[in-house]
């Protein structure tokens, strides 16, 4: 069996789903790679993380079908090769910092904000550990 790296896609509904596009890329730094959908309604979003693999699959809440989850329940945690860097991009965005920056007990770097649509995500250096052989 070929080792493959793990590729992991947070899904979320948002009640604005634009808005909440809009403020992954200028808050945190995720890149659009897809968007579909009329200009206030998105079917489907892909946005990338640059670091690496994985990102975030997103669209407009709708109540009733057969994958709706409430938006604002989610969380994530993003490694990150700096999260310094980052930490002082959300700061200067003025991102809502649940906890602030500081180091773990396993001895990591990391912090956490809440969206806008009350998920909450938590960003750091660990990358977690190796998959038993």
């Amino acid at each position: 069996m070929t080792n493959v790296n793990p590729t992991v896609w947070l899904t979320l509904q948002a009640h604005d789903a634009p808005a909440l596009i809009d403020y992954y890329v200028r808050t945190f730094g995720f890149v659009v790679a897809a968007r579909y959908g009329a200009e206030d309604t998105v079917d489907h979003a892909q946005l990338n993380w640059p670091e690496g693999s994985g990102g975030i699959m997103l669209g407009s809440h709708r109540p009733g079908a057969a994958w709706s989850r409430e938006p604002g329940t989610a969380g994530g945690y993003v490694v990150v090769a700096d999260p310094d860097a980052l930490y002082e991009r959300v700061l200067k965005q003025g991102a809502d910092v649940v906890r602030p920056l500081a180091k773990t007990d396993y001895g990591a770097r990391e912090f956490a904000v809440r969206d806008p649509e009350g998920n909450l995500w938590s960003f750091g250096d660990y990358a977690g550990e190796p998959a038993p052989s």
